[in-house]
């Protein structure tokens, strides 16, 4: 498998790098991945990069997004922070990616079972990890309650998503233009850690 080149890169529109995302995870699942070159993947971008989509995750040790997506070295720009939640950085970091780097997809990706959810529903505060947690709150408050509550925390972690990409386009006017003028497309994901299957917001 060779890296994302500047060609590929300009002929992957945003459908085709969602596909692309799906059939890679797809090939995770089954334990199918393609054979990666890493020396050769890094002999290819040692005078440039050319990523197709940039993935906001979590820091969640079980959800690295080059593996549950099977891509190489040169494909992904990879955004880790608890809670993929948003901040002016990861925005700016968003921004870099698209108008400057040219990927056409932007995928924000939570996962069940997330601690840092968990923690912002049990009100957890220590250090600067409280500021962290405050930005889930919103989703906490717009969800349902659950008797169960893995299944409370999953659901606050599906609008956390949501509530991230209305954050994207309401803060990032860059982003916000690119997507209505279909450079680019944001889109939502939810990673299930007990089946490695990743299902998009459609």
């Amino acid at each position: 498998m060779n890296a994302t080149d500047k060609k590929t890169q300009a002929e992957i529109t945003p459908a085709k790098g969602i596909r692309l995302l799906k059939e890679g995870n797809q090939r995770f699942q089954n334990n199918k991945q393609e054979s990666h070159e890493f020396s050769q993947e890094i002999k290819a971008t040692t005078q440039g990069q050319f990523p197709f989509a940039t993935i906001l995750s979590c820091i969640d040790s079980r959800v690295p997004a080059e593996i549950v997506f099977d891509q190489g070295i040169g494909d992904l720009f990879s955004i880790r922070i608890a809670g993929n939640v948003i901040s002016d950085d990861v925005l700016g970091s968003m921004e870099f990616g698209a108008k400057l780097a040219g990927a056409h997809l932007i995928v924000v990706m939570g996962h069940t079972s997330c601690g840092a959810v968990t923690g912002a529903c049990n009100d957890v505060q220590t250090g600067k990890l409280t500021g962290l947690l405050a930005k889930i709150k919103p989703a906490i408050e717009q969800t349902k309650e659950e008797k169960d509550a893995k299944t409370f925390v999953n659901k606050v972690s599906a609008k956390n998503v949501a509530l991230a990409i209305t954050e994207i386009r309401n803060r990032s006017e860059i982003l916000k233009e690119m997507e209505e003028n279909g450079m680019i497309r944001i889109i939502g994901a939810m990673y299930d850690i007990t089946t490695g299957e990743v299902g998009f917001y459609e």
